[in-house]
């Protein structure tokens, strides 16, 4: 099994130097591979544990109960109803809740 690493900005083979290619289509060269730096460093609003990564951020989550903000899972979408919450950070209630 060939094994692929970049080279000059393009995915090659590391033994011959052949470019990596889809197998629909030997003839055009695959799109490399996204890779996602990790996040910077903070401490967790939950219990002040330092999270310097995606892996410990994901571990505080679930050791904590909470999941990732999702707009779709809160019942108003991410909207704002409360008016005594919207003065103390400074924003705005939504229209449909005014």
């Amino acid at each position: 099994m060939p094994v692929f690493v970049r080279r000059n900005g393009e995915m090659v083979d590391r033994a011959t130097g052949a470019p990596m290619l889809t197998d629909d289509d030997r003839a055009k060269p695959i799109a490399v591979p996204f890779i996602m730096s990790d996040i910077p460093e903070y401490r967790s609003p939950i219990d002040g544990r330092v999270i310097g990564s995606r892996t410990q951020r994901r571990d505080d989550l679930k050791r904590n109960g909470c999941v990732e903000y999702e707009p779709s899972i809160s019942p108003t979408k991410g909207k704002i109803r409360n008016k005594d919450f919207a003065a103390k950070r400074g924003l705005k209630v939504s229209e449909e809740f005014l």
